[in-house]
């Protein structure tokens, strides 16, 4: 991207004083973070797209890849409550995929902590977003990642099982390989299945070599039994969640054509409850929700906190460019990063330099 690095950043403070004036309180965090917490939300996935260091005396660090988790770690420590904030800085991510897209880049954000209606607070968040953004004429798109987790927690299936497949909702692969392999689809591994048929798969295994115990390899081996000893999850539980999966239309239809797969997934109705209040909510705020688009998956591969409103401002004629901004709630983020205490969340970001190469 041609944007000019000053240019950059003249623009973020500019937005960043937008979200101030709508009551939002400036606040910055250090750019070296704890790698520990990272980690631990994100598994080792993350290195791939952070850049890690090792200070003698704080540990492993990595360059802030974005601002969410520290400022919900900042809130959850002494926060306010209610809160809003607003920041801008650089944040730093590694583009192995994408070695055109810079590695070091502003970004600005909004963040609400608040108890109160959530369906509202959903509609502040975004209404403010289309309304910084509107000069632009992007295309916004919404999700909710909340009623893909209930179309899976309502699922036939031990909790074992279910509670593996909520893990992988922001790998789609992993996800996907899961389905089949939980309704038979993709057969059991020859080699897995060879193993388990054997009366002590220990017994010819030679020295224990590697990190894991052999009470730990016995462990995993009784796991895989039990989980190979699963009925197969009906093929119409499966045609379910791909019905989910593949609805794309304006939030009206969208809902109309949830409400049928519910007749047959129940488990889906708290969450389609949430998503009507949200609709009455942004149409109260002046968003037309007839022609607001909505993604059942979107969010899943980019948005990894995101645990139910989401969404996205795109320019459609620069398909090349991610999303100018994103957004979403992620109450499960402050319950992990709590100590204990919750707060529900809501808010998002907007890349400045993306908005102004766009601008041009």
């Amino acid at each position: 991207m041609g944007v000019n690095f000053a240019a950059e950043k003249a623009e973020a403070e500019r937005l960043r004083a937008v979200f101030a004036e709508a009551g939002a309180q400036p606040l910055d965090c250090a750019i070296m973070q704890s790698a520990e917490t990272l980690l631990d939300l994100y598994g080792e996935d993350i290195r791939a797209r952070a850049y890690v260091t090792h200070d003698p005396s704080r540990g492993e660090m990595m360059l802030r890849p974005d601002f969410t988790v520290p400022v919900v770690e900042m809130h959850m420590s002494h926060g306010a409550d209610p809160a809003r904030y607003t920041y801008a800085g650089e944040v730093f991510r590694r583009q192995e995929e994408h070695p055109e897209r810079p590695s070091e880049y502003y970004q600005v954000g909004y963040e609400v902590f608040d108890r109160g209606d959530q369906a509202v607070l959903d509609a502040e968040v975004f209404a403010l977003f289309a309304e910084v953004l509107k000069p632009h004429a992007l295309r916004p798109v919404t999700g909710d990642i909340g009623i893909l987790t209930a179309a899976v927690a309502g699922l036939q299936t031990s909790q074992k099982r279910r509670d593996a497949l909520l893990r992988h909702i922001w790998r789609p692969r992993r996800f996907r390989a899961l389905l089949d392999r939980y309704s038979g689809k993709t057969p059991v591994p020859a080699t897995r299945a060879a193993m388990l048929a054997q009366a002590d798969p220990m017994a010819k295994a030679g020295p224990v070599i590697g990190m894991r115990s052999e009470r730990e390899i016995e462990a995993r081996i009784a796991a895989l039994r039990a989980d190979a000893a699963e009925p197969a999850l009906p093929r119409g539980q499966v045609e379910l969640i791909d019905a989910v999966l593949a609805v794309r239309e304006t939030c009206s239809f969208a809902l109309e054509h949830l409400r049928d797969i519910a007749v047959d997934m129940p488990a889906l109705l708290p969450a389609l409850e949430t998503f009507e209040r949200r609709c009455d909510a942004l149409s109260a705020r002046g968003i037309d929700v007839a022609e607001l688009d909505f993604e059942a998956s979107y969010g899943r591969s980019s948005m990894e906190y995101y645990d139910g409103f989401a969404f996205g401002f795109v320019c459609e004629s620069r398909p090349d460019l991610p999303p100018i901004a994103t957004g979403g709630r992620y109450d499960a983020l402050t319950r992990r990063l709590g100590g204990g205490q919750e707060i529900p969340a809501v808010g998002g970001v907007i890349r400045p330099g993306i908005l102004l190469e766009v601008a041009r």
